[in-house]
């Protein structure tokens, strides 16, 4: 990095550097729910993902904000990217082995 390049980074404060952005719109996922055919779109926060050792054990949950049902569909390397670039919360599962 060029000097001048540092010394601007250095004296730039959150006001300047945040100035252009105005706002930023939250991610919210496509859904359905297996139990009542319900579709609807959920907020990161209302999803979460669990990446076990095999394609078995990886997966992501939510409660049907229709009907209230548990759902658990099975995640494959798209579906993981997309739900952790996401900001949806992500448990790690470990073998016990």
């Amino acid at each position: 990095m060029s000097e001048s390049a540092t010394s601007d980074v250095r004296g730039m404060t959150v006001e300047s550097a945040f100035a252009g952005m105005r706002s930023v719109t939250p991610v919210v996922f496509r859904a359905g729910c297996p139990d009542c055919r319900g579709c609807f779109e959920l907020a990161a926060g209302a999803l979460r993902l669990a990446i076990g050792a095999t394609s078995r054990t990886t997966f992501y949950s939510f409660t049907c904000p229709e009907c209230g049902a548990s759902v658990r569909k099975p995640a494959g390397e798209r579906i993981v990217e997309l739900l952790t670039g996401g900001g949806v919360r992500t448990l790690r599962l470990h073998s016990t082995v």
